[in-house]
């Protein structure tokens, strides 16, 4: 199997059995995001413990990227301090930007290396981006995010 088939099978299964899909009733911090140029609409829930973040929930709407990058941002940043978090959001940024500082094989990234391919369809960056605004907005305590402030 070539890599480009493992990271599509990656998305594919979060797409369809997306993991922490559910709103977090006990949510201290709580952010709306939405791509208004395709209809992506997400909102991310986060409990935090101290700078921690403790557990990270979302629930939307939009397309197998939108929903994978979700599904695999709340994976990866659960436990993680909000320094922590901010610093995967730059790097996973970079990686779906095509950022020439952007390291599809840094091992900090796991399975969000499967997006290093978004970089070559650039309509498709906000919808692997969308959570981790929304996830940036929840930390910075705002309730909303949008990808029209790229």
């Amino acid at each position: 199997m070539d890599l480009s088939a493992l990271y599509q099978s990656i998305i594919l299964d979060h797409n369809r059995r997306p993991r922490n899909f559910r709103e977090l009733v006990d949510a201290d911090r709580r952010s709306e995001g939405r791509n208004p140029m395709c209809g992506d609409e997400l909102t991310v829930w986060l409990k935090m413990d101290g700078d921690r973040i403790d557990d990270v929930s979302f629930v939307g709407s939009g397309c197998a990227i939108s929903k994978a990058s979700a599904s695999i941002m709340t994976t990866t940043v659960k436990g993680k301090t909000r320094e922590e978090a901010s610093a995967l959001f730059e790097r996973f940024h970079d990686l779906v930007t095509g950022s020439p500082a952007a390291r599809p094989d840094d091992p900090t990234l796991g399975s969000l290396a499967a997006f290093s391919g978004v970089s070559r369809f650039p309509v498709r960056v906000k919808c692997a981006s969308l959570a981790w605004h929304a996830l940036r907005a929840a930390l910075k305590g705002d309730d909303a995010a949008s990808t029209e402030r790229q």
